[in-house]
């Protein structure tokens, strides 16, 4: 008896557990039914030509909302992200106020449901206040788990001496996210900042202060036996490092990083190149790809951070940090692929089956009966340029503007739902919190 299925996705490439097969997929209830052949369903899309890869997970953005919104907002985010072929997010608490306490937690998941178009999650912010909290906030469903700054950035999250992190790593037991930059060491570098001169950005916070903060988080985890996830690893010798610890350290390297080269980011971009970490030179950028392609880093995020244009034209240093990313993630990785700079097991692997082995998803990161029908489809061989018009950012601008690419997310498909087909967006937004194991049992 021939089964009938919600939707097929019938003649795709698909990328399972076991590598490419060529197949059809049968989802019902939201979920993936059966892998195979010959199957008929009520939605029938024919994927012809593309490669049916596991729903991309970005597991670093910021949208801003709440007290932001003129930078981005969980609807526009959101919407951005699955136009770029991404199905779900893990969102940071650097808004205003900070999500901090269990009412903003709940605010940012009340305020997502339905809104968002992909599936969500949402850091809890640490601070020396409710260090605590933590092991009870931790556990809100729909939490991604909590985040640290040890270094400042957008917003006012800090927590830098090692008391306070201590405190921190003591109270609760999921991988805690850090940005580890040494707060110390770059307050006493600020006079390496040249006004109108955002190449010296990578001087001002340079190697040693990102090595110094790793190197201190890892070694206060351990003593609290802790599990870690050092976020957009900028340099190669912190992947070194990690590499040595990874009994209690994941890590995160972003596209931007893999992408741009200071040398020739900073004349041509100017403070549209400026984030935190920064930029640095090509032979840091060639030194996380020998990295990434020796199996080092866990997970790829876009740390997508957007600012308005007119706050981007400030003269720096008072120009803020943060560029845009989670549109471009998936195309970006795609073009490297093309180039032959990694494979696309490895991309899968960085933004599927990486953060579900990390984070302990329930029911994504990989295309197999049982899990939720997350698929980002994509078109390997389509050469295409990124446009304005194709970004949905409220921040309006892209350091990736105007380049050439090989390979596009033709697809994005959330539990079964075909939100966006060939750039174009389904009716309404279904974004649902994402499920963990850490706070599902």
């Amino acid at each position: 008896m021939t089964q009938i299925f919600d939707m097929v996705l019938n003649n795709g490439t698909i990328h399972t557990p076991g590598g490419p097969v060529l197949a059809d997929i049968g989802v019902s209830g939201g979920r993936i039914a059966a892998i195979g052949s010959g199957f008929s369903g009520g939605e029938t899309i024919d994927c012809t030509g593309l490669d049916i890869l596991p729903g991309v997970i970005d597991s670093q953005v910021h949208f801003r909302e709440p007290g932001l919104e003129h930078k981005e907002d969980l609807e526009s985010g959101s919407r951005a992200a699955v136009l770029g072929g991404v199905t779900a997010v893990f969102e940071m608490p650097n808004t205003n106020p900070n999500t901090d306490t269990a009412e903003r937690v709940h605010d940012k998941l009340a305020r997502a449901r339905h809104r968002m178009w992909c599936d969500h999650a949402f850091y809890v912010g640490a601070t020396a206040d409710n260090a605590e909290q933590l092991a009870e906030l931790e556990r809100i469903p729909g939490t991604a788990g909590v985040k640290i700054f040890m270094g400042a950035s957008t917003g006012s999250l800090l927590v830098d001496d090692d008391n306070a992190l201590a405190r921190v790593l003591a109270s609760g037991k999921r991988r805690v996210a850090i940005h580890a930059e040494d707060e110390s060491r770059m307050n006493a570098r600020k006079d390496f900042r040249v006004e109108g001169d955002p190449a010296s950005h990578p001087v001002w916070r340079d190697d040693e202060s990102a090595m110094i903060a790793t190197k201190r988080i890892i070694a206060l985890a351990r003593a609290a036996g802790r599990r870690i996830h050092v976020l957009h690893i900028t340099t190669p010798a912190e992947l070194e490092y990690i590499a040595q610890n990874k009994d209690i350290a994941t890590c995160e390297v972003t596209p931007q990083h893999l992408t741009l080269a200071g040398e020739e980011a900073y004349p041509r971009l100017g403070t549209f190149a400026q984030m935190n970490p920064p930029i640095r030179s090509g032979a840091h950028r060639d030194g996380l790809w020998h990295f990434l392609n020796q199996g080092v880093p866990d997970v790829l995020g876009s740390d997508h951070a957007p600012h308005t244009l007119e706050e981007k034209a400030k003269t720096y240093p008072a120009s803020p940090s943060g560029m845009p990313g989670v549109q471009t993630l998936v195309p970006l990785l795609l073009d490297h692929v093309a180039q032959g700079r990694t494979t696309l097991a490895r991309f899968i692997e960085l933004t599927s089956a990486g953060p579900q082995r990390i984070f302990g998803l329930v029911g994504k990161g990989r295309i197999a009966a049982g899990y939720d029908a997350d698929f980002t489809i994509v078109d390997l061989k389509k050469r295409w340029t990124i446009g304005a018009d194709w970004l949905a950012s409220r921040c309006g601008w892209s350091p990736f503007a105007d380049m050439s690419l090989t390979g596009k997310p033709v697809g994005t498909i959330i539990r079964g739902n075909r939100v966006m087909w060939e750039d174009s967006l389904a009716e309404a937004a279904i974004g649902e919190p994402v499920r963990f194991e850490a706070t599902d049992f």
